[in-house]
């Protein structure tokens, strides 16, 4: 894996990783704009600042996999965050930047290797990626406004969403890898969102003895009000028996199901030379499903990564194969502690530091991560 992070003139810095693979190299990109300057200005400086990156690297805009673009207003954001909107695959969601910027983005793209060819088909809100017999799928930015209730949307949400999965001739429950969940007033929605969700994944046959879904669910809004929950996801077509596998680290976190929700703590899927890793998000909790160190967010930072590394662990992995990270805090005073921690012990990470209240109001810090480790695996074929 290669690190690197550049300032450019303005101030605006662009923090990325690299994984060189055989026939694909993944770049995680995380921008960040300079505080203290007007929306627009913002906005210009993180184009501008993508567009050297691109031509730097000899990258392809159109090779972008997905982007999430981190805003603190959304409601009157959202028009001028089209500028900087580089692929269809693109979700704006209201979790204000604590670096002091108003805007900052989450970027994956893929560089093929020796032209080997992929192809790229992009509709409203998605692009899929197909290379190798691999069909990689991203749909962003999903809500159904006009339901009442987190429950109706949520429910509306998933069944529009096993749509797609069919038109690509997908299931739920053998191609969706990783969720992202965005919720309003998670104090008060995010009940209806987890039963929705629970008899979804029932019907579909996602149960405690089959498996369910890596998964993130955030406080987070889109530029409508209506719009209580929203969700990001990624699938991938054409896996084999035995790519994937689901981590656990039973000595440190209880299953989620033991707390009435229904994600997977963290999966694995293996290809020839790489094993992709996505950590869901994850807090201060003990193997009983417990809150660990309540109102000492020093503490639970730490314990994240204690339960974040045995995860890992588990894919036989470490931190060194993290290649970005999302921190999520309910409070912004905790901001200079976080950022103070992160930079002495993960600076070389990209990573964005938001704030979002996570779902029980005891954890202060939530925590959600991706990983590549090189690998040389006759088994399945190069990603």
């Amino acid at each position: 894996m290669q690190f690197g992070k550049l300032v450019n003139h303005c101030g605006t810095e662009i923090s990325y990783s690299i994984f060189e693979g055989k026939e694909i190299n993944e770049f995680n990109l995380t921008i960040t704009s300079t505080p203290g300057k007007k929306l627009t200005n913002q906005v210009i400086e993180i184009k501008n600042a993508f567009a050297g990156f691109l031509e730097d690297h000899i990258l392809l805009q159109k090779n972008i996999l997905f982007q999430r673009i981190f805003a603190t207003d959304i409601s009157n954001q959202a028009e001028d965050l089209k500028e900087i909107s580089f692929c269809p695959a693109v979700s704006f969601v209201q979790q204000p930047p604590l670096n002091g910027a108003k805007i900052s983005t989450w970027i994956v793209l893929f560089q093929e290797v020796n032209e080997n060819t992929f192809d790229v088909k992009t509709g409203e809100k998605e692009v899929v990626i197909t290379h190798n017999g691999y069909s990689h799928g991203f749909l962003s930015h999903m809500h159904v406004a006009n339901n009442e209730g987190s429950f109706s949307q949520t429910n509306a949400i998933f069944c529009n969403y096993i749509a797609w999965l069919k038109k690509e001739k997908q299931t739920l429950a053998e191609n969706c890898l990783r969720t992202w969940i965005f919720v309003r007033d998670i104090d008060n929605n995010y009940d209806g969102m987890v039963k929705a969700r629970n008899e979804v994944f029932a019907a579909e046959g996602l149960t405690p003895a089959t498996h369910f879904i890596a998964s993130t669910g955030i406080e987070g809004q889109t530029q409508f009000v209506s719009t209580l929950v929203m969700m990001d996801a990624y699938s991938i077509g054409g896996l084999e028996p035995g790519q994937i596998s689901y981590l656990e680290a039973l000595e440190n976190l209880s299953p989620t199901h033991k707390y009435g929700v229904a994600f997977e703590r963290g999966t694995a899927i293996d290809y020839g030379d790489r094993r992709q890793i996505f950590i869901s998000g994850t807090a201060s909790i003990d193997l009983h499903g417990e809150i660990l160190y309540p109102n000492e967010v020093e503490k639970q930072t730490e314990r994240v990564f204690v339960n974040i590394k045995a995860l890992l662990h588990c894919a036989e992995s470490d931190m060194d194969d993290v290649n970005s990270m999302i921190v999520y805090l309910r409070d912004r005073a905790d901001t200079i502690f976080v950022e103070e921690y992160l930079a002495t012990n993960y600076p070389q990470i990209p990573t964005l530091l938001v704030l979002a209240p996570v779902c029980r109001s005891g954890w202060l810090i939530e925590i959600e991560c991706t990983a590549i480790k090189a690998m040389n695996n006759p088994l399945f074929r190069n990603y």
